[in-house]
């Protein structure tokens, strides 16, 4: 029986239960992060969560113990002893109104873990025809309030895509429902700075500290340029992911050369450092 760890305590996943007033369960006032295990161990821990406290921060959520949820990852880890897994670190404000409203209790921590195969190295995008608020109290904050994601993602597998691309209100290219985006044009390696809306993503972070990237804004319409050779995504679960059809425009190679080293590159960091 796998287990989950709920506010210092480790329970049978069966047994895994959180309140009805949970206020991250009735509104979505909460943060989260999702981890990688690879061989057992839980990859980037302290990115991770350095990054759910800027979260809770931005919601205005009592800060989290991040030592005490290190320990919670690690042992959920160890006892469940999956060699490849995805944890779930969920951070609530805790018991609420039915309705917006915050009464100031006690935050809640969950975290939990699921075996999941390995990502295949490429994949099919598929654009929406809505945009993401890059000026929004949300932006930039991984908050459980995913609904926008849930649709999103739901219309691109109906196009026969495994991610959503979202622009933003200024028409340029934003994030993916659950990754970054990167575009190489010209040779270079294009990204969406911050200020366009994405999430600060671990993987972008460490690829960007590691390749020549260029932070720099994507109008949406240079998807589809001629310029553009390669376009792949990042996330802690794909890791790299090549794109090989993006609407309906084909890529012949697939993951590219560019893409192809940066795969190379994020593969070796993982198995040399697990926690960079």
């Amino acid at each position: 029986m796998a287990v989950a760890w709920i506010d210092g305590a480790l329970v049978d996943e069966a047994d895994a239960r959180v309140p009805v007033f949970d206020h991250g369960l009735v509104v979505g006032d909460g943060v989260f992060e999702t981890l990688v295990v690879v061989g057992g161990r839980a990859f980037a821990i302290r990115r991770h969560l350095e990054r759910l406290a800027r979260s809770a921060q931005g919601m205005g959520i009592t800060l989290p113990d991040l030592d005490a949820l290190r320990g919670a990852i690690e042992a959920v880890v160890s006892t469940n002893g999956y060699e490849r897994a995805k944890v779930r670190v969920t951070y609530t404000a805790g018991d609420g109104e039915l309705g917006s409203g915050r009464v100031g209790g006690p935050t809640r921590a969950i975290v939990a873990e699921a075996p999941i195969e390995l990502e295949p190295a490429t994949c099919a995008v598929a654009v929406a025809p809505w945009p993401r608020n890059e000026r929004g109290v949300l932006a930039g904050i991984k908050t459980t309030s995913y609904a926008e994601n849930v649709v999103g993602l739901a219309w691109a597998r109906a196009r026969g895509a495994s991610e959503v691309l979202f622009g933003n209100l200024a028409g340029n290219l934003c994030e993916g429902s659950g990754s970054n985006v990167f575009v190489v044009r010209d040779g270079d390696v294009l990204t969406p700075p911050l200020d366009a809306g994405p999430l600060a993503g671990v993987t972008r972070a460490l690829l960007i500290e590691r390749f020549a990237v260029k932070e720099t804004n994507i109008p949406l319409d240079d998807l589809f340029d001629e310029r553009v050779s390669e376009v792949f995504v990042t996330s802690t679960l794909r890791f790299v992911q090549g794109v090989h059809r993006l609407d309906d425009r084909e890529f012949e190679q697939a993951p590219g050369p560019v893409t192809a080293r940066a795969q190379a590159l994020l593969a070796d960091l993982v198995a040399s450092d697990i926690d960079p």
